[in-house]
Formats: C-alpha cells, structure tokens, sequence
C-alpha cells in the first residue's frame, strides 16, 4: 500500500472520529429542546428494542418543548417509560395522543457537569485521531523496513499524517468550545 492509500485513509478514518463525536454533541442535553437528545433511547415495543424516531414523530413546537406523536397509540406507554427510566430527567406528560417533554432550565451544577461531560467526549475524540495517527505512522514504517518507499517519503508521509492529526484536533476542540458555550449559556 502506498503511503498516499495510507494517509487518505488515516484522514478519512481520522474525519470519521470526528463525525462520531459532533454527533455524540448533539446528543447532549442543553437548555433547548432537540429531538437529538432522544436519538440514544430505545423503547421496547413490539417485542424488540426500538429508537423513538422508529416509533412516532418528534417535533419542536417551542424552544423548550418536545412533542413525541407515536404512529401507533399502544406504544404511548413504552415510549414514557424509556423517557422515564432514561438519564434525561425529563418527565414526560401525556394527554393519551402525544408525549409532552417540556424542557427545565438547566441549574448551574448541571451545566458544569455536562461541561465536564463534553470535555471527557472531546478527550476521548482526540485519543480516537491519535490513535489513527499511530496505526498509519505503524503502516508507514513497516513499508519502510519492507525498502518499498524512501526514507524522504516516508517522512514526507509521517509529516503530513501529523498536520492531519493536528487539524482535527484544532477542530474537535473549536466543536467542544462551542457545545461547551452553549451548554454554559443561561
């Protein structure tokens, strides 16, 4: 495999990490309502573990309002006890057609540890593009024991892996600032 295979790859796999960790973001519960918050629950209907978007329509109706309009009425039940029983701490309110999930201001404390939360996620990404950066650089010096590429590609290769891994670093943490601000914001 040549070392350009290598580093389009390791990009690639590095932009994934990345991708992987914008959406475990959305999933983060904020001041706002988001039906992403929801995407993680799984609701047991019809014999089998199900997501809620699988089940009903969830809709935005207000700011810090979640509206869940399950498809099939029987399933209004299971999809309060997944909510309930859910590390949201959102109480849902039914009125037998919909769930209602209205959106409590988050307290200070609460803030702080979803900040906490968003910097361990962030950690755990950037350890995700290190580790790419490991295996590719792995790649690259075993073409080189192998006498396949020179000892000038090969650095030319290491180089470049390494601005990769630094791009996406910086981006991940500009991704973590902004969750982070909006996270903290009252």
């Amino acid at each position: 495999m040549p070392t350009e295979d290598i580093i389009a790859e390791a990009k690639q796999r590095m932009k994934r990490a990345a991708e992987k960790l914008e959406h475990e973001f959305t999933t983060i519960r904020t001041g706002r309502a988001s039906a992403t918050i929801l995407d993680r629950l799984k609701v047991s209907c019809y014999g089998s573990e199900m997501p809620i978007n699988q089940l009903a329509t969830v809709s935005i109706p207000e700011a810090r309002l979640i509206v869940i309009t399950p498809w099939d009425k029987g399933s209004l039940r299971a999809i309060e006890k997944a909510i309930l029983t859910s590390d949201l701490n959102l109480t849902p309110a039914s009125d037998g057609n919909v769930v209602r999930l209205e959106i409590p201001a988050l307290t200070e404390e609460r803030r702080k540890e979803l900040a906490r939360l968003v910097s361990q996620k962030a950690e755990d990404g950037r350890v995700a593009v290190r580790n790419v950066r490991r295996d590719a650089n792995a790649h690259i010096e075993k073409l080189e024991k192998s006498s396949d590429v020179s000892e000038d590609d090969v650095e030319h290769a290491k180089k470049e892996v390494q601005d990769a891994t630094n791009a996406m670093i910086k981006e991940i943490d500009r991704a973590a600032e902004k969750k982070t601000a909006e996270v903290m914001e009252v």
